[in-house]
């Protein structure tokens, strides 16, 4: 299956009109995910990466108690695809 091709800067400002809570920088698109605690955040890490599986697209991410910082972007591309926007709705999704 071939890879998708990387995104113009203004097709991403478009796609991420409707994901206001995520940030494109620089080759990335960001964000942060706050929840009650840390069983919260870890289900919703849990729920992504059954998602991610799915795509075959893996996200940067850390996790510090109830707070998830996530850097999407299509490495072997070198910036954002139609991937990094299929797993930031996945990702929106999963935190309800």
């Amino acid at each position: 299956m071939p890879r998708p091709q990387l995104l113009s800067p203004a097709e991403i400002d478009q796609a991420l009109g409707a994901r206001p809570d995520w940030v494109h920088s620089g080759d990335r698109l960001r964000r942060t995910f706050e929840f009650p605690d840390f069983v919260t955040a870890f289900a919703f890490m849990t729920r992504v990466a059954f998602a991610a599986e799915r795509l075959g697209h893996h996200p940067d991410w850390t996790n510090v108690y109830a707070r998830v910082d996530v850097a999407l972007w299509t490495h072997d591309r070198g910036g954002i695809t139609s991937l990094d926007l299929e797993l930031a709705a996945a990702m929106d999704r999963a935190a309800g």
